[in-house]
């Protein structure tokens, strides 16, 4: 993929994943710097592909017409570089421990379904950060697989790595809070990579 494409589509997919964010947001992301990310960005409004909104939150989002020219361009890097299997591969492995991770945060939560988790109780935190560490455990390998797959995928291993050491550390908003590079931050990311990757709708994915 010549690299002018393979900036544009790194931008792109940073803004999708990202949803709503500023240049430096989406910059940070994709490993650029900020001159040629705000570039691509701004060549991209000039196609209809993305928009800046301003006010008391400000910052870019893709249009409709990004979001298919992201479709494209994921589809002709994953049909260029001959890994769809593997990637195919981690998703459903990934997806067994997705349903795990998501109980695991509920659990982070609420100590029942009627009881917030006030974080009083340091023995009943312990045993779910034990769960965290076994589960970072079984993902780490499917991180470290689309890696190799696609470089794109290379960093979630090690953020998630990260997260999970700040945790076990005592930065427990590291778990959860969201807006931060807590540990469901990053899986949630992961999870809607993988879902554009593959050409996956959210809301279709049980079938």
């Amino acid at each position: 993929m010549a690299e002018h494409v393979a900036d544009r589509l790194a931008v792109l997919h940073g803004l999708r994943l990202k949803g709503f964010a500023e240049t430096d947001a989406v910059a940070a992301l994709t490993g650029m710097s900020s001159q040629p990310c705000a570039y691509q960005l701004c060549a991209a409004e000039s196609e209809g592909l993305v928009l800046h909104r301003e006010g008391r939150m400000s910052g870019w989002m893709l249009t409709p017409a990004g979001r298919a020219e992201v479709a494209k361009l994921l589809a002709a890097e994953l049909d260029a570089c001959g890994r769809r299997a593997t990637v195919e591969d981690a998703y459903r492995r990934f997806l067994a421990v997705n349903g795990d991770f998501l109980a695991l945060c509920t659990d982070w939560q609420m100590i029942d379904e009627h009881t917030l988790n006030d974080h009083a109780d340091p023995h009943y935190d312990a045993a779910v950060i034990v769960r965290l560490g076994l589960l970072d455990d079984q993902v780490q390998p499917v991180c470290c697989d689309l890696g190799e797959a696609r470089g794109r995928f290379g960093g979630y291993g090690p953020r998630l790595a990260e997260a999970r050491q700040k945790v076990q550390d005592g930065a427990t908003d590291w778990f959860t809070k969201p807006m931060i590079e807590s540990y469901h931050t990053i899986w949630f990311e992961l999870h809607e990579d993988l879902l554009a990757t593959l050409a996956i709708e959210r809301s279709r994915e049980a079938g």
